[in-house]
């Protein structure tokens, strides 16, 4: 103790007696970086940092910053996939809030860390949601599930896991896609290819070039799917094309990694949109799958995700899991604990399930309701083109075929913010707002060619 007193004494007068060096207003002190920690440098106002540049805004979520900078009254964010009510406002499905009293009322939970692989309920519910009860790939424990950060998670941690284990590292993504998907296989030590799969002239799928494009990819190579709801474009293939893409990939030896962000939230069916999932795992073969509960449960900011492996055996399947744990320990340790619970309790309950699949299907009916409000307010308009494709396409997004003039010139004249892509957010759209929507296209149509 005698010891301590005089270390705080001392350093009591170190600091009542002008121990510490004065230096200018505008100057700092700084530990030289090439010297040891003990020795202090007068730098001035210069940063070590000084020449880094400044990063341009994520296009996505930069139309939000822009949007919310901007005062008008009638301003339109159609940008993040985010689903919004008639009201235009953020939506807490009702399941979700009874599932979190629940949790809140059982005194019995606690905080603490959860496994590295994470909660062992959810892993199990999230395997069965995707790939169905009946799967005989997790009947015979062919499948390994993690908890992941969401979507994104999900997917980094399967990137790290290819990158370290695979020995092909090249993917294959759509073209176009999330624009997430190139920077998250990039930084994971991948080499990304895309193959050919939105035709602009149709404003549909180019089943032609994804055929060829993955018929000329290297055996082994790794291929993004998006489950359903293609995201940016909508644009999903029919199952007649979900199988002629499998019997490609089967017999080019290419490996599947699905990107599952909207299960039920396209159609509203929760079986319906895991059905090209269940096509691939129903051969037999391996294939990676990320989950998302952000859109279908609305938990986007609780980040809650899986990575399940399909694998050829239980023993693989095993020891892949240890891999797994590998990965996931010096990236964040363990996932956390609350979104996790809150999908496991309205999964494994009878009453809560059927009351999120009813306020799913609502979800997703509103959106086709949208859709069907803009295309015919478009129609009314005599906007010029067809615009049927808004109805065609499926899910949260619109592939409107708007060039990236007529954006800018609907975010500047109109106060609506999308993408420069032209993808808008059906699920931003209300009654309320499709007639300025409507107005927006047809003024940019009609007036930048």
């Amino acid at each position: 103790m005698e010891g301590a007193d005089r270390r705080l004494s001392t350093l009591a007068r170190h600091l009542t007696t002008g121990g510490v060096r004065n230096v200018h207003d505008n100057a700092a002190i700084s530990c030289s970086p090439t010297s040891s920690t003990s020795s202090m440098v007068v730098v001035g106002d210069h940063s070590i940092f000084a020449n880094i540049l400044r990063a341009p805004e994520d296009p996505i979520l930069g139309v939000t910053v822009a949007y919310n900078k901007d005062p008008s009254p009638v301003k339109l964010n159609l940008g993040v996939g985010a689903y919004r009510t008639e009201e235009g406002k953020p939506l807490v499905l009702n399941v979700v809030r009874r599932a979190e009293q629940l949790l809140v009322n059982d005194r019995s939970r606690v905080k603490e860390y959860l496994p590295i692989v994470g909660l062992a309920d959810f892993n199990k519910l999230s395997a069965k949601l995707i790939l169905g009860a009946d799967s005989p790939a997790i009947k015979g424990n062919l499948v390994t599930t993690v908890q992941c950060l969401s979507g994104t998670g999900s997917l980094r941690v399967g990137a790290e896991f290819l990158a370290k284990h695979y020995y092909q590292r090249t993917i294959y993504i759509p073209n176009p896609t999330w624009g997430n998907h190139t920077k998250i296989f990039n930084l994971a030590g991948l080499t990304v290819k895309t193959y050919r799969y939105y035709d602009p002239l149709t404003r549909g799928l180019n089943i032609q070039g994804l055929l060829e494009d993955l018929g000329s990819a290297p055996s082994g190579a790794i291929v993004l799917l998006h489950a359903c709801a293609h995201n940016p474009t909508g644009v999903d293939p029919t199952l007649e094309q979900w199988e002629q893409i499998r019997r490609l990939i089967r017999s080019k030896s290419l490996l599947p990694f699905f990107d599952s962000a909207y299960q039920g939230f396209a159609s509203g069916s929760l079986d319906g949109d895991a059905q090209s999932v269940r096509m691939f795992v129903g051969d037999g073969g391996e294939c990676f799958i990320a989950q998302s509960y952000a859109k279908n449960m609305g938990l986007y900011g609780e980040r809650v995700g899986a990575l399940s492996i399909v694998c050829r055996t239980a023993d693989v399947a095993s020891r892949v899991e240890s891999q797994l744990k590998l990965v996931i320990r010096p990236m964040y340790s363990s996932p956390p604990i609350h979104g996790a619970s809150i999908v496991s309790a309205i999964l494994k309950d009878r009453n809560l399930y059927n009351e999120w699949t009813l306020e799913l299907k609502a979800m997703a009916d509103r959106i086709i309701t949208m859709r069907k409000q803009l295309f015919d307010a478009l129609c009314a308009r005599g906007t010029p083109g067809d615009w049927s494709h808004i109805i065609k396409q499926i899910g949260m997004f619109t592939f409107t075929g708007l060039s990236t003039k007529q954006v800018m010139f609907m975010t500047k004249e109109y106060h609506i913010y999308l993408t420069s892509d032209g993808r808008i957010s059906m699920a931003g759209l209300s009654s309320g707002t499709v007639p300025h929507l409507a107005d927006a296209i047809h003024a940019a149509v009609t007036t930048i060619v």
